[in-house]
């Protein structure tokens, strides 16, 4: 019955979520910014910053490509549309009030607050508590960027099996609810985990950890693919995929080095060893390729220099290229594992190792942080385990741990409402001629396998 109610009224939802953006747009115009006085605008700063988040931005449709080309034929546009929805999605969100609540005057050490709603008091004048020399603005663009790529990275477990209109409620509802708080405890101003000690240059908490553990517990809740695993097909189109792994490896420069917040001595380490971690990631992935399956392979090559872009994530502001070398090494050998041995052993179909690369890998990469961080790196920072303090590296267990049981014990109840009330799992038959096709009346290709 309940169902059956939302049903009817999903078919109407766009038209009710213009009129709700258009009444929001009236009831609240621009409202009175905040200035800061003595703080200083830094042009090349800013200019880096803004360059840094149009490069993560063009990480989802880097990240479209990626899953795009790793999926069947009869799906490829539903991984497009799902990641521009998004990317759309998340970007109004994050102006509205989810700025205020990763970012925002903090509450309990948890969440923001909703003062800065709207943009209110985010102008363009510096804010010391984040950057003091590119405007309160152009941090917070930068930051929407991230919350926007991580609950896509999501949909690389449930690909091919999901509702678009379950998938578009859960995304909207899972960066309320998970990204944003766990992006305020991390970085915002006041948050317990922030406060705590734990090490994240750039999201390997926030973001991957996050996500890969959300993805984990939505495989769980949609069950395995029809045919898994003996009839799934092969990739459909690898170039693809390849040109998707390219442009999130160009756009990951930005996201590590622009986590600098400043054209510095920090963001060129940072740029170093994000490069030096993935083309050491991907050597070591075809390598074990080589070893174990007699060849290497072009999916083996990009996953590994994906999961090395992951795990050099958190660390990539305090650790040098000797700690970078280490996390790309052992992270391929780690995410191998678990893709190659433990996945097909536990019977889980994360459709395209969304767990296994971003969850496994930024749990590592956390924790990694805390044996490899130096302060000759970062004096803002810490030493990490080989560098004489082990009490860095239980900081950043406890902060990964946290993060993982947080995501997914919220994920998994998010994901069971939203299948209560709207449905998340496609039909058989919808499943089986493809969700381009049945969800989105359009084909990317002139025939379906």
């Amino acid at each position: 019955m309940i169902r059956n109610k939302i049903n009817n009224v999903s078919r109407h939802w766009p038209l009710f979520m213009g009129a709700l953006l258009l009444l929001l747009g009236i009831s609240f115009p621009l409202m009175a910014r905040e200035t800061v006085p003595g703080l200083k605008i830094d042009s090349g700063d800013t200019a880096w910053v803004l360059i840094s988040s149009a490069l993560v931005m063009l990480m989802t449709p880097g990240l479209a490509f990626f899953y795009g080309g790793l999926v069947r034929k009869k799906n490829v546009l539903s991984i497009l549309i799902q990641c521009f929805m998004i990317l759309c999605l998340i970007s109004v969100q994050w102006v509205v009030f989810g700025y205020s609540l990763a970012f925002g005057p903090d509450i309990k050490g948890v969440i923001g607050s909703l003062d800065w709603s709207f943009l209110k008091n985010v102008g363009l004048d510096p804010f010391s508590g984040y950057s003091a020399t590119i405007p309160h603005q152009v941090f917070m663009i930068f930051q929407a960027m991230f919350a926007v790529i991580t609950p896509a990275l999501i949909l690389g477990a449930f690909a091919e099996r999901m509702k678009f209109l379950g998938f578009a409620v859960f995304s909207l509802l899972w960066a309320v609810l998970v990204y944003d708080p766990i992006c305020h405890m991390v970085w915002g101003v006041g948050g317990f985990l922030r406060n705590m000690g734990a090490l994240d240059f750039a999201g390997g908490t926030v973001v991957h950890i996050n996500a890969g553990i959300a993805a984990l517990a939505a495989a769980l809740v949609l069950g395995k693919r029809q045919g898994y695993p003996t009839h799934i097909s092969p990739p459909h189109n690898l170039p693809f995929a390849v040109l998707g792994a390219g442009l999130l490896w160009f756009g990951w420069f930005g996201f590590n080095a622009g986590s600098s917040l400043a054209a510095n001595g920090l963001a060129a380490n940072a740029f170093v060893v994000t490069n030096t971690a993935a083309a050491t990631a991907g050597l070591t992935w075809a390598l074990l390729d080589w070893i174990f399956n007699a060849r290497p392979t072009v999916l083996g090559m990009i996953t590994g220099a994906v999961a090395g872009l992951v795990a050099i994530t958190p660390a990539a502001g305090f650790a040098d290229v000797t700690g970078a070398l280490f996390i790309g090494i052992t992270v391929s050998v780690i995410c191998y594992f678990f893709v190659s041995v433990v996945k097909p052993r536990l019977g889980y179909d994360d459709s395209l190792d969304a767990f296994g690369v971003h969850g496994i890998g930024g749990f590592w990469g956390a924790i990694a942080t805390g044996l490899v961080a130096t302060k000759a790196v970062n004096p803002a920072g810490a030493d990490g385990l080989f560098y004489g303090n082990p009490a860095q590296f239980v900081i950043q267990l406890k902060a990964a741990l946290f993060t993982a049981v947080y995501s997914f014990v919220i994920s998994f109840i998010l994901l069971k409402l939203v299948d209560l009330v709207f449905g998340l799992r496609a039909g058989d038959h919808e499943e089986r001629i493809g969700l381009d096709l049945t969800e989105h009346r359009e084909a990317g290709y002139t025939m379906l396998d």
